[in-house]
């Protein structure tokens, strides 16, 4: 039986390893990198050709949404499979519009990532159940509906923020500098016309982004 490669992109070495764990016990899958941001995930990529990757969708410097489009660039057939924290219907968008094959919650069973990463290379497209029904509920309720119109540097921005952390401490964990953290909250604000903190942590509530951070 061929082992199919496998690439896994986060930037907790803990998290990576367990990836590295659990997939490696999988009768037909290897482990072949593994990388902490988006610039050398498409290094990894671009140099390793895996089978599939496994990815966050925050990483530090460029998101994983960008790094995602970027890998899709240079191979139109890359299978990625994002796997995240970000219980969000907004996020799961941006993500598979950009190119990702699935998008599975780390809150997931263990199984539903596995589940992904054969799927992927079946063809398939593979959601996992809380993300559907946040999908749904958002469009129910229309309360996403301005979550569409942020960048995916400002959707983890706003993350962030909803957590009531500093310019300082999200510039630092993002690697962007303090002033683009204070144009894009400003940004944020104007494009869902609101003008306090407390609108912004109450939307992200709302949305399912506050928890999901």
């Amino acid at each position: 039986m061929k082992d199919y490669s496998v690439i896994i992109i986060d930037d907790h070495p803990v998290v990576r390893e367990g990836y590295r764990r659990l997939i490696d016990l999988q009768p037909g899958l290897k482990i072949v990198g593994e990388a902490e941001d988006a610039r050398s995930a498409y290094a990894a990529f671009r140099d390793l050709r895996p089978d599939v990757v496994v990815m966050d969708v925050t990483l530090p410097g460029a998101s994983g949404i960008e790094a995602i489009r970027h890998i899709r660039q240079y191979d139109d057939t890359a299978r990625i499979v994002v796997f995240t924290m970000h219980l969000s219907a907004a996020f799961a968008l941006k993500a598979i519009k950009a190119g990702a094959t699935s998008y599975i919650t780390k809150s997931s069973d263990p199984k539903v990532l596995i589940e992904a990463i054969f799927g992927a290379l079946r063809g398939q497209t593979v959601i996992s159940p809380d993300v559907i029904e946040a999908i749904a509920r958002d469009r129910i309720s229309g309360v996403g509906t301005g979550l569409t119109d942020l960048s995916p540097r400002q959707t983890e921005i706003l993350c962030l923020l909803a957590r009531g952390w500093s310019a300082e401490r999200i510039a630092g964990e993002l690697s962007i500098s303090q002033k683009t953290v204070r144009n894009n909250h400003y940004q944020i604000k104007s494009i869902l016309g609101m003008e306090t903190d407390a609108q912004l942590v109450w939307f992200a509530l709302e949305t399912g982004l506050l928890q999901a951070v």
